[in-house]
Order: C-alpha cells, then structure tokens, then sequence
C-alpha cells in the first residue's frame, strides 16, 4: 500500500509563496492498494494533479467522500479521467444528513463548470452503501466508515489490507458543543493501531472559543487522539488556510511537546502536498 497526499488544506485553496511547501490545495489523498486498485479520499483541488497522474491507466477509480462542503469536490470537474472514453469511476458520497449522494455531479451544471456531467464519456457509478452497513470491499481492502462530527455530518473512513491500516478522519470536531454523531472513545476504537491516521488539525486551543462548532478539531486532540488509539503516525490534515509554512512548523513543535511529556512513541508530522507514505517495505 503507498498512500500519497495531494492536497492537504482546509476551507479554500491557499495559493502564495507562504503556504508553498505544505501546499494550497484542499483535501485529496491517493491510496494505491498492492494489487494497483486506486481509492481516492475526498475530491479537492488536489485531485487535479492526481488526475493527470491516473490517465496513463485504464483500470477503475474509487472515490470516498468524506462531505459534500465545497473543499472536498470542487476538484472534480478538474479530474482528467472523467473525460476518458468508458473510464469506470465508482465515487461514494458521505453520510450526510442531506442526502444529496449527487451533489458531486450536480455541480457540473453547464452554469457553474461549462462542461456537463451529461457530455462526459467515461462511466461514474455513484454507488450508495446502505447506512446500516459500515464495512465493504473494495479490491484488497477493506473499508469501514463511521460518522464525523461536522455542521451536515459525513464520514471517516479506514482501509486496511494486508495488516497495514489508514484512519481518515478529517473534518471532524472530537469534542463538538452540539450533540456527538460519534464520541471520542468510539474514534479511538475506529483508529486503533493504525500505521497512520490522517486527522482534522485545522484549529489549536488558541484559536477557541472563537471556532467552537465549526466542525474541526483542535491539534492538540488530535494527538490526544493518536495517543490513545496507538497509532504509530500521525498525519495533521486540514491546515487552516490562514495558517503559513512557519505557522504550521510552529504548530508541530508544539503537539511535539504534547508526545515528549507523555512519552509516547508517536510520530507525528504536518501533511504537504507530494509527500508519499509507502507501506510496500
């Protein structure tokens, strides 16, 4: 399994010289499963680069989406291969409290992207798993999802194949002031030892009250979090898109700090755009 990031920012895009080594692009992550089946998580701006990655192939494509909020699928219509000719692209929408499982597509209007969905050739299964169930197949892997805790709710999701397993959990508040879809001890059992959980750092205990019930997690939970699930890495995901480079270095020391006094073994690290966690050694 090799899981690559494509997009790591929460919110909007972020372009600029101060947010050029951890990225501007909202969230897109790439998992490549040993037998080549690609699970993309979440449809950002990122997914674009991925897109001109994943057109040299011809085998399917499956997109998770966590939500439908703008950031996580307004990289779709941006997205090469749904312009090939009988590409199969399966894409399952979030479990949000709007049901809207076409939200995705509905935005390729032909008045907010000139293009649409009905002038593409490539074949999109949108493919609904019914709510009472949380755990399928996809390729090698196994899936599970359950739901986040985020204004019109939406979906974590883990993979796991071969004994390696990823926690995707972003766009997620662990302590919400509304009532919990899903309460931390629950998190941690979703999580627990994962090689690697990408969590929603997108805010710090110094930026609350002000944000609280926004729909995302303070960093400092989410290594509380990491800690308690025994995870081996934790990726910070989301990053706040008035958050700079030397912010979001500043922001890891500090979580840093967090692991030394608890003498965790975690490994901890900000997501950026290109950089690739390969599980195949």
């Amino acid at each position: 399994m090799r899981l690559t990031f494509y997009g790591v920012r929460g919110s909007i895009p972020t372009p600029g010289e101060a947010y050029a080594r951890y990225g501007g692009n909202t969230a897109c992550v790439h998992i490549e499963l040993a037998d080549g089946t690609d699970i993309v998580l979440d449809s950002g701006t990122g997914i674009r680069l991925l897109g001109n990655k994943l057109r040299s192939k011809d085998t399917p494509i499956h997109l998770l989406l966590s939500h439908n909020h703008w950031d996580h699928i307004q990289g779709f219509p941006f997205f090469s291969p749904i312009f090939q000719k009988d590409r199969d692209i399966y894409i399952y929408p979030g479990q949000t409290t709007l049901p809207e499982h076409d939200q995705i597509l509905r935005q390729m209007d032909g008045s907010t992207f000139p293009v649409p969905v009905s002038a593409l050739q490539s074949k999109l299964h949108l493919t609904i798993i019914p709510p009472e169930q949380d755990i399928w197949e996809i390729g090698t892997a196994t899936i599970r999802r359950i739901p986040i805790n985020h204004p019109g709710k939406g979906s974590a999701y883990s993979i796991e194949e071969k004994g390696i397993k990823i926690a995707y959990i972003t766009d997620n508040e662990l302590y919400p002031p509304y009532n919990k879809e899903t309460d931390f001890l629950t998190f941690v059992d979703f999580a627990r030892n994962a090689d690697v959980i990408i969590h929603d750092a997108q805010y710090m205990m110094s930026d609350m009250p002000a944000k609280t019930g926004w729909g995302h997690s303070v960093a400092e939970e989410a290594v509380k979090l990491a800690m308690a699930s025994n995870s081996k890495k934790l990726a910070l995901y989301s990053h706040d898109p008035d958050r700079t480079d030397e912010d979001i270095d500043k922001l890891v020391e500090h979580c840093m700090d967090y692991i030394t006094i608890a003498e965790s073994n975690l490994e901890i690290f900000a997501s950026a755009e290109g950089q690739l966690l390969d599980f195949t050694h």
